[in-house]
């Protein structure tokens, strides 16, 4: 069954333009590992100071997104995750969960 990684992110208040920017202009490289599925950056509530984004990346299988974060992808891809703008942007450092899915319910076309 499929793997979702998720990181969440806590975005201090004014920071949030330049955050979605950095996520824009980034060099993912995702398309070049086998068994990434879909990427996808979500902007979620406010919270006292922050706004809660999450990063949410569909992947085949565990295995997949284990190997994806020993590629030379994903380290070029991190390379400049610790620079002083992005870490000035955050509350605290990004909360990673992972999840095996359980049951999927596909999308059905009407008969």
């Amino acid at each position: 069954m499929q793997f979702i990684a998720m990181n969440r992110f806590k975005v201090r208040n004014g920071h949030e333009d330049e955050f979605e920017a950095m996520w824009r202009a980034r060099e993912s490289r995702l398309q070049e590992v086998p068994g990434f599925r879909e990427f996808r950056l979500l902007k979620g509530p406010d919270g006292e100071g922050y706004r809660l984004y999450s990063s949410h990346v569909i992947w085949d299988s565990q295995a997949d997104f284990e190997a994806w974060t020993r590629s030379e992808q994903f380290r070029d891809a991190h390379k400049n995750a610790g620079q002083a703008n992005t870490q000035s942007a955050l509350m605290e450092p990004p909360q990673f969960e992972g999840f095996e899915t359980v049951l999927l319910e596909p999308v059905t076309t009407p008969v």
